[in-house]
């Protein structure tokens, strides 16, 4: 009966030094645990006040989606280099897993899906209209392989990538 009572006291001891180390650490040292970082309690900061001028009254994302592709213009030229460059980032952070390096549709994704991507350089995807293009990249294509990037990709990353796929020409 002692060395049960012995043991307890023990583990009571052990637990109660535990419980110190703990409580210590969350309130003597700035790094603190998680309950104490900003991502758990964002409620505890004020509410940032917008600026003026912050909310658009035209243009954005609705009005591309409400427009039929054939009538959507580039806010940008395609041939602008700088375009160009930015799209070719664009496309390496997105679009080469699926359509590959070699713009084929045998990208480390692309290649797993029967059939695979379309080809980028094809006659069917370089003669098409900029609108149509940007639609399919920003909203899929239905009953097809392009998801929706809408969300994912900037308007501007976007008419980019448009840009880049634009310049890639005709495969030979």
């Amino acid at each position: 009966m002692v060395r049960i009572l012995s043991v307890g006291l023990i583990v009571s001891a052990v637990a109660i030094v535990v419980w110190g180390v703990i409580t210590g650490y969350d309130n003597v040292l700035s790094v603190g645990r998680m309950w104490q970082t900003p991502g758990i309690k964002p409620y505890e900061n004020p509410i940032p006040v917008m600026a003026a001028g912050s909310m658009p009254v035209n243009g954005g994302e609705a009005l591309y989606r409400a427009v039929a592709a054939e009538k959507i213009t580039p806010p940008i030229s395609l041939a602008d280099t700088r375009a160009i460059t930015s799209g070719k980032t664009v496309y390496q952070y997105y679009c080469i897993h699926c359509h590959g390096k070699n713009f084929d549709g045998y990208g480390t994704v692309g290649q797993s899906f029967a059939p695979p991507p379309g080809d980028l350089r094809s006659a069917k995807v370089q003669s098409m209209p900029a609108g149509v293009l940007f639609k399919e990249i920003s909203y899929g294509i239905p009953n097809g392989r392009q998801p929706a990037l809408d969300t994912t990709v900037a308007v501007d990353d976007r008419w980019h990538a448009i840009a880049y796929v634009k310049s890639l020409g005709l495969r030979n």
